[in-house]
């Protein structure tokens, strides 16, 4: 949305070619109450940087990326009170079949800079398979660092049928301190899915933290891979984003859910970082700087020149106020690709080759033939 990312390979070397681009988003979280800055290292591993035509890895390589991510955030936390996570995700070569000590490799360059730059913890995140979340957080214990994990499952489970509680549990006997759910689908469902996680936690009488960080977007018709399914992914999801007064509700039941880290995957802008921050005021004891020029529950439309807009200065009318879309002929919900395919099928497997035009249409006459 801003000129700097390309959506697909989620592109970090921005942090290389546009530092400053980087930090002040990162500037506008901490402003909006964020109490964790995460180096953005999201799909920064090498197989991921040289996937399908992807040349980052070759110009500017995993460990100059993650490094400068590192520094980066780094100084923009020194600026507030902020702790500095790296993060490492999902990659190409688990779902190309490759052997453990291969996936785990690509984790090792990535940790190493972490180590080097001294990130205050690990998140493991964006993982669909709970193996692989398994073989991430045994690396990432190497470090010596708390280790958090977060896997992108909705109440349904791993791709691969593992229950959001197994996951959980496994999670947590992997070793992780943090467990939780990021990406794929909305607050609302993610928090079901961790509901599932803490009774199979407390099942196994396992103690350990739990986490979230949910989209932007409303998902109530993503199926089991969440919102990459929807048809309007990723380019058309904009009439779903969700209003401040949604994240208050998400952060209250959060929290009353005895969630403690509470946060924000694809989708979320610092506006709705502050919703959370200031909905949670009291126990945090008090608001972010980010709330200088914002009255909460639209306080400050008392100083609006009209009339009928003072009137909506009250938090029972944000707080009830159910939002028109604007497009008389646009659906209530999505039908969901639903391709069913994850690792184990070949047509997942990854490769350095761009694809090209021949590839697209293949995949076009598949849906049309297979999919339903």
């Amino acid at each position: 949305k801003r000129g700097y990312v390309k959506a697909g390979p989620w592109t970090p070397e921005c942090v290389v070619e546009h530092p400053e681009a980087v930090k002040q988003l990162h500037r506008e979280f901490l402003r909006a109450g964020a109490d964790v800055m995460q180096a953005f290292t999201f799909y920064a591993s090498d197989d991921k940087l040289a996937n399908r035509g992807n040349r980052a890895s070759a110009q500017y390589s995993c460990a100059g990326i993650n490094a400068a991510s590192c520094k980066i955030v780094r100084e923009v936390a020194n600026e507030g009170d902020a702790l500095v996570a790296g993060g490492i995700s999902q990659c190409p070569s688990y779902l190309s079949k490759l052997p453990k000590e291969q996936v785990q490799g690509e984790f090792k360059i990535q940790l190493d800079q972490f180590v080097k730059n001294k990130v205050d913890f690990i998140i493991c995140e964006y993982f669909e398979h709970i193996e692989e979340m398994e073989w991430a957080i045994e690396e990432s214990l190497k470090t010596g660092m708390v280790v958090a994990a977060s896997m992108c499952i909705g109440p349904e489970g791993d791709l691969h049928g593992v229950s959001a509680g197994e996951c959980a549990v496994r999670m947590a006997k992997a070793g992780a301190q943090v467990v939780g759910v990021n990406c794929h689908f909305d607050p609302m469902m993610s928090l079901d899915a961790v509901e599932k996680m803490k009774a199979g936690l407390e099942k196994e009488n396992l103690n350990v933290h739990l986490m979230v960080q949910p989209l932007g977007f409303h998902t109530p018709d993503a199926s089991k891979q969440g919102f990459i399914d929807l048809p309007e992914f990723p380019f058309g999801l904009e009439p779903r984003i969700l209003t401040r007064w949604d994240m208050h509700k998400f952060a209250r039941r959060a929290y009353d859910m005895g969630v403690r880290y509470i946060g924000g995957c694809c989708g979320f802008e610092p506006y709705h970082t502050r919703a959370i921050a200031e909905e949670l005021a009291i126990e945090r004891g008090g608001k972010p700087a980010g709330s200088e020029k914002h009255d909460m529950w639209g306080d400050g439309l008392r100083m609006h020149t009209k009339p009928w807009v003072r009137a909506r200065a009250s938090k029972e009318y944000w707080e009830n106020l159910n939002p028109a879309s604007g497009r008389p002929y646009s659906a209530a919900v999505s039908k969901s690709d639903s391709w069913g395919v994850t690792k184990g099928d070949d047509m997942l497997s990854q490769q350095k080759a761009e694809t090209t035009d021949q590839d697209i249409e293949v995949l076009q006459q598949y849906k049309v033939q297979y999919v339903r």
